[in-house]
C-alpha cells in the first residue's frame, strides 16, 4: 500500500515538473491581451476587417509556433525568445494599424 502511494506521488511530481518546463504563462497572457486589442479595434472601428484578418493570421502563426515549441516537452530559452520577438512584432503591427487613420465603414 505504501509503495502505491509513493508511486502515485512520484508520478504526480513528475507530471508537475514536466508541465512546468512547457509552461508559457507570459506568452499566453500576451496572446490574450493582443486578441483583446484586436477585438477592441474592430469594435471601435479603428481596424478594418482586412487589417483584423491580417493581425489574426499573425496571432495564429504565433499560436502554431508556441505549440511546436511545447511539442517536445521543453520550451528552450531560444524558443521563448523567438515567441517574444514574434509577439513584439505583432504588437507593433496592432498599434500601427489601429492608429493609421483608416476606419471601417
Amino acid at each position: 500500500m505504501k509503495k502505491a502511494i509513493v508511486f502515485c506521488l512520484l508520478v504526480a511530481f513528475g507530471t508537475v515538473t514536466a508541465s512546468a518546463q512547457t509552461a508559457t504563462p507570459r506568452v499566453t497572457k500576451r496572446q490574450v491581451n493582443q486578441q483583446e486589442r484586436i477585438s477592441n479595434g474592430v469594435k471601435s472601428g479603428a481596424l478594418t476587417p482586412r487589417e483584423a484578418r491580417r493581425l489574426e493570421r499573425q496571432e495564429g502563426k504565433i499560436a502554431i509556433d508556441k505549440a511546436k515549441a511545447k511539442s517536445d516537452g521543453v520550451v528552450t530559452p531560444q524558443e521563448r525568445a523567438k515567441l517574444t520577438r514574434e509577439q513584439n512584432r505583432t504588437s507593433r503591427h496592432i498599434y500601427r494599424q489601429k492608429h493609421d487613420g483608416q476606419t471601417s465603414k
